[in-house]
Protein backbone atom coordinates (compact mmCIF):
# COMPACT_ATOMS: atom_id res chain seq x y z
CA UNK A 1 0.00 0.00 0.00
CA UNK A 2 2.51 2.26 0.73
CA UNK A 3 4.97 1.72 -2.41
CA UNK A 4 1.78 2.28 -4.13
CA UNK A 5 0.58 5.75 -2.67
CA UNK A 6 4.55 7.06 -3.01
CA UNK A 7 4.56 7.89 -6.69
CA UNK A 8 1.21 9.24 -6.50
CA UNK A 9 1.90 11.84 -3.99
CA UNK A 10 4.85 12.46 -5.47
CA UNK A 11 3.33 13.25 -9.12
CA UNK A 12 0.24 15.77 -6.62
CA UNK A 13 3.32 17.34 -5.12
CA UNK A 14 4.86 18.11 -8.25
CA UNK A 15 1.93 19.21 -10.20
CA UNK A 16 0.73 21.94 -6.92
CA UNK A 17 4.05 22.91 -7.13
CA UNK A 18 3.93 24.14 -10.83
CA UNK A 19 0.81 25.81 -10.67
CA UNK A 20 1.82 28.81 -9.03
CA UNK A 21 5.17 28.86 -11.48
CA UNK A 22 2.66 28.99 -14.54
CA UNK A 23 0.20 31.82 -12.77
CA UNK A 24 3.33 33.93 -12.12
CA UNK A 25 4.97 33.56 -15.26
CA UNK A 26 1.91 34.09 -17.56
CA UNK A 27 2.17 37.73 -17.90
CA UNK A 28 5.27 37.70 -18.66
CA UNK A 29 5.01 34.75 -21.29
CA UNK A 30 2.10 37.05 -22.75
CA UNK A 31 4.52 39.45 -23.46
CA UNK A 32 7.44 38.17 -24.50
CA UNK A 33 4.64 36.00 -27.06
CA UNK A 34 3.52 39.69 -28.21
CA UNK A 35 7.54 40.58 -28.38
CA UNK A 36 7.55 37.82 -30.81
CA UNK A 37 4.92 38.01 -32.70
CA UNK A 38 5.86 41.43 -33.56
CA UNK A 39 9.51 41.42 -33.77
CA UNK A 40 9.77 37.85 -36.11
CA UNK A 41 10.72 38.23 -39.22
CA UNK A 42 11.52 35.66 -42.05
CA UNK A 43 14.71 34.22 -41.24
CA UNK A 44 14.93 35.06 -37.59
CA UNK A 45 15.62 32.20 -35.18
CA UNK A 46 13.10 32.12 -32.38
CA UNK A 47 15.57 32.19 -29.57
CA UNK A 48 17.29 35.12 -30.89
CA UNK A 49 13.99 37.06 -30.45
CA UNK A 50 13.17 35.52 -27.42
CA UNK A 51 16.45 36.42 -25.82
CA UNK A 52 16.12 40.30 -27.69
CA UNK A 53 12.77 40.80 -27.00
CA UNK A 54 12.53 42.21 -23.57
CA UNK A 55 15.78 44.25 -23.51
CA UNK A 56 15.72 47.89 -23.01
CA UNK A 57 17.62 48.70 -26.71
CA UNK A 58 14.91 46.43 -27.78
CA UNK A 59 11.75 48.24 -26.19
CA UNK A 60 13.36 51.69 -27.09
CA UNK A 61 13.44 50.65 -30.69
CA UNK A 62 9.84 49.42 -30.96
CA UNK A 63 8.83 52.87 -29.34
CA UNK A 64 10.95 54.67 -31.40
CA UNK A 65 9.51 53.28 -35.05
CA UNK A 66 6.16 52.87 -33.71
CA UNK A 67 6.31 56.63 -32.90
CA UNK A 68 8.33 57.98 -35.92
CA UNK A 69 10.29 59.63 -34.10
CA UNK A 70 12.76 59.84 -36.74
CA UNK A 71 10.73 62.12 -38.81
CA UNK A 72 10.95 64.16 -35.69
CA UNK A 73 14.05 64.43 -36.07
CA UNK A 74 15.08 62.52 -32.85
CA UNK A 75 18.11 60.59 -32.85
CA UNK A 76 17.85 56.66 -32.25
CA UNK A 77 20.66 56.91 -29.15
CA UNK A 78 19.01 59.76 -27.65
CA UNK A 79 15.90 57.37 -27.00
CA UNK A 80 17.72 54.15 -26.96
CA UNK A 81 19.68 56.19 -23.59
CA UNK A 82 16.72 57.81 -22.00
CA UNK A 83 14.94 54.04 -21.75
CA UNK A 84 17.70 52.95 -20.29
CA UNK A 85 18.10 55.32 -17.51
CA UNK A 86 14.54 55.37 -17.43
CA UNK A 87 13.83 52.11 -16.38
CA UNK A 88 16.76 52.37 -13.44
CA UNK A 89 14.52 55.38 -12.40
CA UNK A 90 11.64 53.22 -12.12
CA UNK A 91 13.14 50.15 -10.51
CA UNK A 92 14.33 52.62 -7.89
CA UNK A 93 10.95 53.59 -7.48
CA UNK A 94 12.19 57.09 -8.03
CA UNK A 95 9.40 58.37 -11.00
CA UNK A 96 6.20 58.16 -9.27
CA UNK A 97 4.09 58.72 -12.94
CA UNK A 98 6.24 57.03 -15.11
CA UNK A 99 3.49 57.38 -17.81
CA UNK A 100 5.38 60.33 -19.15
CA UNK A 101 8.91 60.61 -20.40
CA UNK A 102 10.25 63.46 -21.83
CA UNK A 103 13.57 63.54 -23.98
CA UNK A 104 15.74 66.75 -24.53
CA UNK A 105 17.96 65.76 -27.94
CA UNK A 106 21.49 68.37 -27.32
CA UNK A 107 22.36 66.24 -30.42
CA UNK A 108 20.70 68.53 -32.58
CA UNK A 109 21.00 72.27 -32.87
CA UNK A 110 18.73 74.90 -31.07
CA UNK A 111 17.04 75.64 -34.26
CA UNK A 112 15.15 72.15 -34.03
CA UNK A 113 12.18 71.17 -32.19
CA UNK A 114 14.50 68.63 -29.91
CA UNK A 115 12.32 68.63 -26.64
CA UNK A 116 9.94 65.49 -26.93
CA UNK A 117 7.02 64.91 -24.25
CA UNK A 118 6.40 60.88 -24.94
CA UNK A 119 3.08 58.98 -23.31
CA UNK A 120 5.20 55.77 -23.52
CA UNK A 121 2.10 54.19 -21.65
CA UNK A 122 -0.14 55.14 -24.80
CA UNK A 123 2.30 55.28 -27.37
CA UNK A 124 1.52 58.84 -28.08
CA UNK A 125 3.84 61.83 -28.96
CA UNK A 126 2.50 64.62 -26.40
CA UNK A 127 4.32 67.76 -27.41
CA UNK A 128 7.57 68.15 -29.74
CA UNK A 129 8.80 71.81 -29.37
CA UNK A 130 11.97 74.07 -28.96
CA UNK A 131 13.98 74.21 -25.78
CA UNK A 132 17.11 76.35 -24.93
CA UNK A 133 20.52 75.09 -23.65
CA UNK A 134 22.77 77.28 -21.33
CA UNK A 135 24.67 80.19 -22.95
CA UNK A 136 28.07 79.06 -22.35
CA UNK A 137 27.06 75.64 -23.20
CA UNK A 138 27.59 76.78 -26.86
CA UNK A 139 26.20 78.82 -29.81
CA UNK A 140 23.53 76.83 -32.26
CA UNK A 141 24.92 73.63 -30.79
CA UNK A 142 25.56 72.87 -26.81
CA UNK A 143 28.48 71.45 -26.55
CA UNK A 144 29.82 72.29 -22.78
CA UNK A 145 28.56 71.06 -20.06
CA UNK A 146 28.77 71.44 -15.66
CA UNK A 147 26.95 70.96 -12.34
CA UNK A 148 28.81 73.85 -11.24
CA UNK A 149 27.35 77.01 -9.67
CA UNK A 150 27.80 80.02 -12.09
CA UNK A 151 28.58 77.86 -14.43
CA UNK A 152 25.75 79.25 -17.10
CA UNK A 153 25.90 75.76 -18.54
CA UNK A 154 23.36 73.07 -19.45
CA UNK A 155 23.29 69.88 -17.22
CA UNK A 156 23.13 66.08 -19.18
CA UNK A 157 21.34 63.30 -17.84
CA UNK A 158 18.02 62.45 -15.85
CA UNK A 159 15.68 64.74 -13.99
CA UNK A 160 12.76 64.14 -11.98
CA UNK A 161 10.28 67.15 -12.18
CA UNK A 162 8.67 68.45 -8.78
CA UNK A 163 6.42 71.24 -8.17
CA UNK A 164 5.80 74.22 -9.92
CA UNK A 165 6.56 78.34 -8.75
CA UNK A 166 5.97 81.44 -10.47
CA UNK A 167 9.22 83.31 -10.53
CA UNK A 168 10.75 86.18 -12.72
CA UNK A 169 9.58 84.11 -15.79
CA UNK A 170 6.67 83.21 -15.01
CA UNK A 171 5.13 79.37 -14.27
CA UNK A 172 8.12 77.70 -13.76
CA UNK A 173 8.76 73.81 -12.85
CA UNK A 174 11.62 72.80 -10.39
CA UNK A 175 14.11 69.66 -11.57
CA UNK A 176 15.58 67.31 -9.05
CA UNK A 177 18.65 66.05 -11.20
CA UNK A 178 19.21 62.13 -10.27
CA UNK A 179 22.68 61.90 -11.36
CA UNK A 180 25.65 62.88 -9.03
CA UNK A 181 28.61 64.65 -10.85
CA UNK A 182 26.14 65.47 -13.42
CA UNK A 183 23.38 67.17 -12.72
CA UNK A 184 22.91 66.92 -8.60
CA UNK A 185 23.25 70.34 -8.36
CA UNK A 186 20.31 71.54 -10.09
CA UNK A 187 17.78 72.50 -7.71
CA UNK A 188 20.67 74.42 -5.77
CA UNK A 189 21.39 76.16 -9.15
CA UNK A 190 17.88 77.27 -10.14
CA UNK A 191 17.88 74.85 -12.95
CA UNK A 192 14.32 74.82 -13.96
CA UNK A 193 11.87 74.43 -17.04
CA UNK A 194 10.42 78.07 -17.73
CA UNK A 195 8.68 79.80 -20.73
CA UNK A 196 11.17 82.20 -22.99
CA UNK A 197 11.05 85.21 -25.62
CA UNK A 198 14.41 84.19 -26.71
CA UNK A 199 13.45 80.67 -27.68
CA UNK A 200 11.04 79.39 -30.76
CA UNK A 201 9.99 80.00 -33.99
CA UNK A 202 9.57 83.67 -33.73
CA UNK A 203 13.96 83.66 -33.56
CA UNK A 204 13.93 80.94 -36.83
CA UNK A 205 15.70 83.97 -38.82
CA UNK A 206 18.29 84.67 -36.25
CA UNK A 207 21.58 83.34 -36.66
CA UNK A 208 20.82 81.38 -33.64
CA UNK A 209 18.50 81.14 -30.56
CA UNK A 210 18.63 82.64 -27.23
CA UNK A 211 19.90 80.74 -24.81
CA UNK A 212 19.39 80.32 -20.98
CA UNK A 213 21.85 80.05 -17.35
CA UNK A 214 21.45 76.48 -18.40
CA UNK A 215 17.56 76.39 -17.81
CA UNK A 216 16.11 74.11 -20.44
CA UNK A 217 13.67 77.00 -21.50
CA UNK A 218 10.81 76.60 -23.41
CA UNK A 219 8.49 79.40 -26.05
CA UNK A 220 6.77 81.58 -23.29
CA UNK A 221 3.67 81.01 -25.42
CA UNK A 222 3.90 77.09 -24.74
CA UNK A 223 5.63 76.93 -21.44
CA UNK A 224 2.18 76.58 -19.34
CA UNK A 225 1.10 73.48 -21.53
CA UNK A 226 4.58 71.97 -21.17
CA UNK A 227 4.83 72.37 -17.45
CA UNK A 228 1.45 71.23 -16.60
CA UNK A 229 2.26 68.28 -19.13
CA UNK A 230 5.40 66.98 -16.88
CA UNK A 231 5.09 68.54 -14.01
CA UNK A 232 4.80 66.24 -10.25
CA UNK A 233 6.97 63.17 -10.81
CA UNK A 234 7.69 62.55 -14.08
CA UNK A 235 11.12 61.61 -15.89
CA UNK A 236 12.79 64.06 -18.06
CA UNK A 237 15.98 63.26 -19.74
CA UNK A 238 19.09 65.55 -21.61
CA UNK A 239 20.62 63.84 -23.78
CA UNK A 240 24.14 64.80 -25.98
CA UNK A 241 26.53 62.00 -26.86
CA UNK A 242 29.38 63.34 -24.54
CA UNK A 243 31.32 59.94 -23.87
CA UNK A 244 32.34 61.43 -20.74
CA UNK A 245 28.65 61.81 -19.45
CA UNK A 246 27.43 58.16 -21.69
CA UNK A 247 30.57 56.21 -19.85
CA UNK A 248 30.02 57.89 -16.54
CA UNK A 249 26.57 57.89 -15.88
CA UNK A 250 25.74 55.15 -12.90
CA UNK A 251 21.85 55.01 -14.59
CA UNK A 252 23.28 54.19 -18.25
CA UNK A 253 26.17 52.18 -16.99
CA UNK A 254 24.40 50.17 -14.22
Amino acid sequence: MKKTLLPLLLCLGVSFAVVPVIKAGSRSATTISAGIANATAPGDSLATVTEAAPTAEAAAAELYHSLELDRLGLSFDAMKYAWKGFQELQEQGAVPNDAILTVIDFSQPSSKKRMYILDVRNKQVLYNTYVAHGKNSGLQYAERFSNRHESLQSSLGFYVTKGTYFGKHGLSLRLAGQEEGFNSNAESRAVVVHGAEYIGSSRADAAFMGRSFGCPAVPQAQSATVINMIKNGTALFIYHPSQTYIHGSKLLNS
